[in-house]
């Protein structure tokens, strides 16, 4: 799997693209590539491995900067090679540069060692990407000139020494192209990288590929059989040959002019696809509840509805920052008791609502009501989302396992096959999260023959179950289901 399945061309109206040389079907891999270089954030440097970005408990902290942290010696080895001349920078500045810095350094380190050409897969050198920096705004180039000012501090004199304009291009390539890294399992963003090949991926708010991350193997003890950090480009549908391969670099969700704003910020032009031009679903992200025996809310009332729940959304998230997740619940059930009977169940504050709510309540273990609301969320968001889209499926493994841990198994269950199908075409069997969808699925299937077969001893069961572990886990839960369904058979 590799770049050779794209060309570069000029795709009209942006410039540089890659097409597909050859036919792709949904879940196909086009290309895998791994970074150039990658760091932690700032605020994550002592709860995830600098190494396989795997989030820990218990870290063990690098003996001489003391900043970096890894899951154990290997990772601290599978690393080094990133680290070593990092690691005495660190030391000698005296304290931790921001993940800006921190990256355009290794980015720095890792030309001077290799020259511009580091694979023979490689499309584009870094010196032939656009920086933007004419097009930055004010405030931007000042945050520009800080990081400039403080790398300069932070490069070690025993380095070699490069001019203001090749540092700035860096830092500018890695403000518009920077590719955010998620933890091991595709939760949760915890790091910034550089991946060449990506950058020529042009953007459309309904694409036909998608990027995630795979960590690969990094379990292994001997750091020989570690495989590297990538990403991976997948096909979401048919791609011709010839055909333009375009990623979403902003969330569908978000209105047409949000998105296009977004994008202007960000990466510095202006969207021309057909769902900006013609406003696609945007009546549908605000509109208000269909005609029900010839009654249908004026378009006052979705207005005022509308700035309801957007002001509530500022309270609840509020309340959520500070952890009052009782606040929340109060704040989200008592917006969507005056704008549920006026609002679409594709409007976007609403789904807002329903995903907080639901994700508050679940972690409140009230699992019925965190079932309800995240249902209402996925079935607003297959009216909205592409059929295959990652943020989707996220939404039906989460609903599955609501509706899991509130005793409903039908729908857990039909709502994780949801989700694995989906998953299976934008992250693919090998990755975690998806080894985790199968497991899920196999057990919401054993247990939805034994609901059929009597329900009443199901949810004996269950509730025994339970019972003798009121904080038991999803897996601990299964088990003991799973160990009394062989029985019944």
């Amino acid at each position: 799997i590799t770049p050779r399945n794209v060309a570069i061309f000029d795709s009209p109206g942006k410039g540089r693209g890659l097409k597909a040389t050859k036919e792709f079907w949904a879940g196909d891999v086009i290309f895998a590539e791994p970074s150039v270089a990658a760091v932690v954030f700032d605020s994550l440097l002592e709860r995830v491995c600098h190494s396989c970005f795997r989030q820990q408990d218990k870290l063990q902290r690098c003996g001489q900067c003391k900043v970096a942290h890894y899951c154990d010696r290997t990772c601290q080895r599978a690393g080094w090679a990133e680290h070593k001349q990092e690691c005495g920078a660190i030391k000698a500045y005296g304290k931790t540069p921001n993940e800006n810095i921190r990256l355009a350094a290794r980015i720095l380190w890792r030309l001077d060692k290799e020259g511009s050409i580091m694979s023979d897969m490689q499309l584009i050198t870094l010196d032939e990407l656009e920086d933007h920096i004419p097009d930055m705004q004010e405030d931007d180039l000042k945050d520009l000139k800080v990081d400039i000012h403080n790398f300069l501090d932070y490069w070690p004199r025993t380095s070699k020494q490069h001019n203001i304009d090749d540092i700035s291009h860096i830092f500018g390539v890695i403000n518009c192209n920077g590719f955010t890294v998620s933890d091991q399992r595709g939760l949760q963003a915890v790091g910034v990288g550089l991946f060449l090949n990506l950058c020529l991926v042009n953007h459309n708010c309904w694409p036909n590929c998608t990027v995630i991350l795979n960590h690969g193997n990094q379990s292994a003890v001997n750091t020989m059989f570690h495989s590297q950090r990538r990403i991976e480009l997948r096909s979401l549908g048919k791609i011709e040959e010839g055909e333009e391969l375009t990623v979403s670099y902003v969330d569908f969700l978000n209105l047409s002019e949000e998105r296009q704003r977004q994008l202007k910020t960000q990466y510095f032009f202006d969207c021309t696809c057909e769902h900006c031009k013609n406003h696609i679903k945007d009546d549908l992200k605000l509109g208000g509840v269909a005609e029900v025996d010839g009654v249908k809310p004026t378009e006052e009332q979705v207005k005022e509805a509308t700035e309801y729940c957007f002001q509530m959304l500022e309270k609840m998230e509020s309340a959520r920052l500070k952890g009052d997740y009782h606040e929340v619940v109060k704040i989200c059930k008592e917006c969507i008791e005056k704008t549920e009977p006026v609002l679409a169940d594709t409007h976007i504050y609403q789904l807002r609502m329903w995903s907080t709510l639901s994700e508050v309540q679940a972690y409140l273990q009230f699992f019925t009501d965190a079932a309800d609301y995240s249902r209402k969320m996925v079935e607003g968001y297959m009216k909205l989302y592409p059929p295959n889209n990652a943020a989707l499926g996220m939404a039906s493994m989460r609903a599955g396992v609501s509706h899991w841990q509130a005793g409903e198994i039908e729908v857990g269950h039909a709502m994780v096959c949801r989700a694995y199908a989906i998953l299976m075409v934008t992250h693919g069997p090998t990755h975690p999260i998806t080894k985790d969808l199968e497991a899920m699925r196999v057990q919401t299937e054993m247990e939805l023959r034994m609901f059929k077969q009597n329900e009443y001893v199901y949810h004996s069961m269950r509730e025994a179950a339970l019972k003798n572990k009121p904080m038991m886990s999803r897996r601990t839960c299964a088990l003991v289901l799973s160990k009394c369904f062989r029985k019944c058979q």
